[in-house]
């Protein structure tokens, strides 16, 4: 299999990007209404702070990331765009891989420019915890008769 380009990883990254932006919009609307719920009479949208909105917004990108790494390889932006992230030889990550795999791109995303330069095609995390990202699509044209 080939390791996939910057372009379907960072197409796929974005489309991540915009599942967990959704899933923080949908924590923040349970909290609203929970908040409504236990205490009508005295309701005000919460306020967001920053420090615990970046915290939350870290744990469930690496747990995003983690989960779907280790289960399947794929996110919803690798589905859409054909690609998985494997171990070296083509088996899913272990858990802690994945785990320190997903920190590292939500630390360091600009570590994904590296597919650009590097021969075989390898983001610095890819380098660093020995994975890979590879072309995954379904082959053929499958038909239901």
């Amino acid at each position: 299999m080939d390791n996939a380009g910057i372009v379907s990883r960072g197409l796929a990254a974005l489309v991540d990007m915009v599942v967990v932006i959704a899933t923080m919009g949908g924590l923040y609307l349970g909290l609203v209404l929970t908040t409504l719920v236990v205490n009508p009479a005295a309701f005000r949208f919460p306020a967001p702070n920053l420090i615990f909105s970046t915290a939350m917004t870290f744990v469930v990108s690496v747990l995003y990331l983690t989960v779907c790494w280790t289960l399947s390889g794929r996110t919803v932006g690798a589905v859409l765009l054909g690609v998985r992230v494997t171990a070296r030889r083509g088996e899913p990550l272990r858990v802690a891989v994945a785990a320190l795999r997903a920190a590292a791109c939500v630390l360091f995303p600009i570590g994904l420019l590296w597919v650009a330069v590097d021969r075989q095609r390898r983001s610095v995390q890819d380098i660093v915890l020995t994975s890979r990202v590879v072309y995954d699509r379904p082959v053929g044209n499958a038909s239901v008769r």
